[in-house]
């Protein structure tokens, strides 16, 4: 895949995820970050002028003039002293987009690096060099200084990285980046003037960790509402909610559209089609379009706002050398996108907060089903403690949805005395996602428990599909057993790309 200045969609970053593709920069991309380098060595050997963290020191130290025979020492100095990562490894997903992020700002051309920079940057990439990175250091403000530090310091041959021992693919091994540049044959990197700044001012942290959560938010964004409708059949639910004009007189996008969804999959149900007793269901299941659908319309808000993030420059300083300039900014500010994590993890949260109350409603007793959904109730105590699971994890995700944007704490002497929180955001907001992962999975179960005791009642083709496939994974409950292995193999079940194509018939 080419990174250039031209705009990076959605889908090229699942290809990047899913399909590993490789990256290169292209000729114009290369022929701009040469441009701006030059401009920059012309312009501080020609000016006596103080340009910030060129010639000068950093954040507090930004009067501090450097000597030009000192500038690749203050680069060097630069990345070693904040790297000061702690907490959990970032998972290596994000680590990759992470240094495609870099490289897709650094190729506009105004960050001043050398090309020899960004090239051992792509190199990385392609040989699955993963830089060692912790989750905790950011304040989500001068960029993503101690996470981007750890990104950079294999440059200099510093730090640690994960590299493939080529068994398969999911086997890694940590060793010094001394140990792979020597493996792969690549000296380490002089920084030159501005360099050690352009790598670290930026939000690739942020970015990248939203554009990882996007993607998990999509696939389990069509995950609820293939099981919801699932637990439609098996709650023997009336569709009424799902009729059209309901929705075309409250008009929003996502509740038009959830509707839609599970109407076609519930369509063909002979369960469906059958008289009810009931005139209306309980909200978690006569809400799913307005609930569901809300969520939809926030994740393609805050889709519009990382797509924005990845496809500009977020460094400080900027350099435009066809104007002659080098200016001070604030685009390393992560507030944009502190407030949009914040508000996914939120409307995602509510997918795991209304799947609860569904599974809660499938162990009931109610419509014809088993207390607990198991044979001898009593005897066996069934489904009631994954529902148990499920309330704890959607009470921490309740914890976990205090914004972390309406945070800041002042820094480097108060000269950043507004940070955005971005990063913890960012981690907080994954958090979220993967355990609306495993409430999703406990529902699944719950509710292919339940539809077998409608049996010889049949559900749609595509949730027959649905049941029988998951079958395959976990079978049928006919008595206590050991239900973390079940929920676990759930888990992998919704995550997986056959219950994807399922889903999108």
């Amino acid at each position: 895949m080419s990174l250039d200045d031209d705009w990076l969609s959605f889908e090229q970053v699942i290809h990047l995820v899913d399909n590993g593709a490789k990256i290169a920069i292209t000729s114009g991309a290369a022929a701009r970050i040469i441009k701006c380098r030059d401009y920059l060595d012309k312009k501080i050997t020609e000016s006596d002028e103080l340009f910030y963290g060129i010639n000068t020191g950093f954040g507090f130290l930004q009067d501090v003039k450097i000597d030009g025979n000192q500038v690749e020492k203050l680069q060097y100095n630069l990345l070693v002293s904040h790297a000061c990562g702690l907490g959990e490894e970032v998972p290596k997903d994000i680590v990759r987009l992470m240094l495609a992020l870099k490289i897709k700002s650094l190729s506009y051309g105004n960050s001043g690096v050398q090309i020899d920079t960004v090239n051992r940057l792509a190199e990385m990439y392609n040989n699955d060099v993963l830089p060692v990175i912790y989750t905790q250091g950011s304040l989500g403000a001068s960029g993503d200084l101690a996470p981007l530090s750890h990104l950079s310091l294999p440059l200099l041959g510093l730090g640690q990285v994960y590299i493939p021992t080529g068994a398969s693919e999911n086997n890694w091994v940590k060793v010094p980046s001394s140990q792979a540049l020597e493996k792969f044959s690549w000296q380490p990197i002089s920084l030159q003037s501005k360099e050690g700044l352009a790598l670290i001012n930026g939000t690739q942290f942020m970015s990248a960790y939203g554009m990882y959560c996007l993607k998990k938010s999509a696939h389990l964004l069509r995950m609820a509402d293939l099981v919801t409708a699932l637990s439609f059949d098996a709650f023997d639910c009336i569709s009424e909610p799902l009729h059209p004009n309901i929705q075309r007189i409250r008009p929003h996008k996502g509740q038009v559209e959830t509707a839609k969804t599970i109407s076609e999959y519930l369509a063909g149900s002979e369960i469906n089609t059958r008289s009810k007793k009931q005139v209306q269901d309980p909200y978690s299941f006569r809400c799913v379009p307005q609930v569901h659908g809300a969520t939809k319309d926030v994740f393609n808000n805050v889709l519009n706002v990382f797509l924005t993030e990845i496809n500009s420059v977020t460094d400080n300083p900027n350099i435009f050398p066809d104007e002659d300039l080098i200016v001070s900014g604030g685009n390393f500010h992560g507030q944009p996108l502190a407030l949009h994590l914040d508000f996914l993890a939120i409307a995602m949260s509510e997918l795991a907060n209304i799947s609860e109350r569904r599974i809660y409603q499938l162990i009931s007793g109610q419509r014809g089903l088993p207390m607990f959904l198991v044979k001898e109730a009593g005897l066996n105590s069934g489904f009631m403690i994954p529902q148990y699971t499920a309330a704890g994890i959607v009470s921490e995700n309740k914890q976990l949805c205090t914004p972390a944007s309406v945070d800041s704490i002042s820094s480097s002497n108060n000269q950043e005395d507004h940070v955005s929180m971005g990063a913890n955001a960012a981690t907080k907001c994954l958090r979220v996602i993967n355990n609306v992962e495993k409430v999703l999975a406990i529902e699944l179960l719950s509710a292919a428990q339940a539809l077998d005791f409608r049996r010889p009642l049949k559900t749609s083709p595509v949730l027959e599909e649905l049941h029988a496939s998951f079958r395959h994974t976990v079978s049928f409950n006919e008595a206590d057993r050991v239900l973390h292995n079940d929920m676990v193999k759930a888990i992998e079940f919704v995550g997986g790309r056959q219950v994807e194509e399922i889903s999108r018939k």
